[in-house]
């Protein structure tokens, strides 16, 4: 049995999440969000949330044990946004969101 959650629009860049993701995807979910509990990255926040989220589903499907099956971190639209350059000009730059897809499952997989 398996339980998925995608958290969408997360106002991170993916590369920042890649980091703390491929800290704990090889854990168990509880120590997962232990760990992520003393994690210094911002990211961690949004993950632990997203990791809570998959695990509340999980327990609605009646799964008494959840184990990562996957962790994906996706790219999001980019918002241009530009700054103030000298003389009066805008210099432009992208803010990056990301997408977060966990699945669970009752099994444990090796990831």
């Amino acid at each position: 049995m398996e339980a998925m959650t995608i958290q969408k629009y997360i106002h991170s860049t993916p590369r920042k999440l890649r980091l703390v993701v491929d800290m704990v995807r090889s854990l168990s979910t509880d120590k997962a969000l232990e760990a992520l509990k003393f994690t210094k990255k911002d990211a961690a926040k949004d993950l632990s949330s997203a990791i809570k989220t998959a695990l509340a589903n999980a327990k609605a499907k009646g799964m008494e044990e959840a184990y990562f099956k996957s962790v994906e971190i996706n790219e999001g639209p980019k918002m241009k946004r530009f700054r103030p350059g000298t003389r009066g000009r805008a210099k432009p730059y992208k803010k990056r969101l990301a997408h977060i897809k966990i699945v669970l499952s009752d099994r444990k997989v090796q990831i």
